[in-house]
């Protein structure tokens, strides 16, 4: 059993994953325990250990902050440890299914390992039950092992937001819930050590995954909603952005903003509810209808585009068009999922030739992952249209005058970033 009484010092802790989750965590359990911070990606391990995260989520002075801190992609290396956490990606597959092949070859991997008093906690976002019903039996087939007997399971949500120097993982409450009364008090006692906003103990392993699932699906049928009103006054030729902030003006109007919809949660977790209802024979009306607005949100603004360039009697097919950005959001270089390739595939059918810049992307992951090439810089270049599609902070400083091809040359700002003397069009 394990012993709830256990000394902190006495905790040997691994990560498993080293994204935009796992670092942050290996880096503050790395001030306090020994700490293996796992990857299977050897170029990312050795950027770790030169201090490099390309992620931009920590800065290399951080790395000198955790002294008990390692990083390794040797699976032997971690069978001394006795708390793993689980951190990989829990993407959707082309169908818009959960895919859970990280998770299970993460649960399987540790399983081997496991050895009697030991604690499995997964950060990895998932559908209620999944733990239990999809991770646990794999801990128990590759080690021989009992839940609750021989070793013990957690889950404690991620809440990281890429790029957000504000709401940090020190600075967000942490929900955490275990497989039994011990190893939740255990659980918690872990997190408090380097969570400064304080821990929430939720009643079963169920329900802090379904807190954590619903957290996003709540954004994004929210986006959806704004989303949807965007498509309709753009038919009443009124500029959404000014109609949100009238309505913003009462105490409790909700300011969400129009937008793609795109990166490793708003636009993926939804889906994982979504199976999981229909799972049990309930097909959701709302969360699936929302999806779909944001889905086609690029779609839609690559079609105004055309219509604009039409409209200023430029002939499409000889046209080029720039879109500033290609994250999934400001000042992030984070492309999981990223709807600005919408816009770009749109506007290429259309027979626009399409240039793409974003100084936070490494074009490199661009190219493997989306098969597009971006610009290094827009040193002499001009468009005759120019879609402003994320919000970085560089973006409000360019000369936009300049980049313009003639006098009617078309902006389009779906962030609402620019002053709104110099755009033609927002979302």
């Amino acid at each position: 059993m394990v012993n709830q009484n256990l000394p902190e010092k006495s905790h040997k802790i691994a990560i498993i994953g080293l994204g935009y989750v796992g670092l942050p965590l290996a880096i503050e359990f790395g001030k306090i325990y020994p700490t293996l911070g796992f990857d299977i990606d050897k170029l990312r391990i050795s950027d770790l250990l030169a201090k490099i995260d390309r992620t931009r989520q920590i800065e290399p002075y951080e790395f000198d902050q955790s002294p008990f801190l390692k990083f390794t992609n040797q699976l032997d290396t971690l069978r001394e440890s006795n708390i793993y956490i689980v951190t990989v990606p829990t993407p959707i597959d082309r169908y818009k299914k959960p895919d859970l092949s990280f998770l299970l070859e993460a649960s399987a991997m540790i399983g081997s390992l496991l050895n009697k008093g030991d604690i499995v906690i997964y950060e990895s976002t998932v559908y209620p039950g999944c733990t239990e019903e999809d991770c646990v039996p794999v801990l128990e087939k590759f080690s021989g092992m009992i839940l609750n007997k021989d070793f013990y399971c957690g889950y404690s949500p991620e809440r990281i937001n890429p790029g957000d120097k504000i709401n940090t993982l020190r600075t967000i409450q942490k929900v955490i819930s275990g497989s039994d009364i011990e190893s939740t008090n255990i659980i918690e006692a872990l997190y408090k050590s380097i969570i400064d906003a304080g821990i929430y103990r939720a009643s079963s392993i169920r329900v802090a995954e379904a807190s954590k699932i619903i957290e996003n699906a709540q954004r994004d049928v929210n986006i959806s909603f704004v989303n949807e009103l965007s498509l309709i006054f753009d038919r009443m030729n009124i500029d959404t952005f000014e109609v949100l902030e009238a309505a913003g003006t009462k105490w409790n109007f909700l300011k969400f903003k129009p937008g793609l919809v795109g990166g490793h949660c708003i636009g993926v977790d939804p889906y994982y509810l979504v199976h999981k209802a229909e799972s049990l024979g309930y097909y959701t009306q709302v969360i699936l209808s929302g999806r779909r607005i944001n889905d086609n949100m690029g779609i839609f603004v690559a079609g105004k585009v055309v219509k604009m360039l039409i409209k200023t009697g430029k002939r499409v097919e000889q046209s080029n068009a720039l879109i500033l950005g290609f994250a999934f959001k400001e000042n992030c270089p984070d492309i999981r999922n990223s709807r600005v390739i919408d816009i770009y595939q749109e506007l290429v059918q259309f027979g626009l030739d399409v240039d793409i810049f974003d100084p936070w992307v490494d074009p490199k992951e661009a190219e493997l992952d989306y098969q597009v090439k971006l610009l290094n810089n827009l040193s002499g270049k001009s468009y005759d249209a120019i879609i402003l599609a994320v919000a970085h902070t560089e973006f409000k400083d360019l000369d936009y005058k300049d980049l313009k091809k003639t006098q009617d040359s078309i902006i389009f700002d779906t962030k609402a970033l620019l002053d709104r003397s110099l755009v033609d069009a927002r979302l």
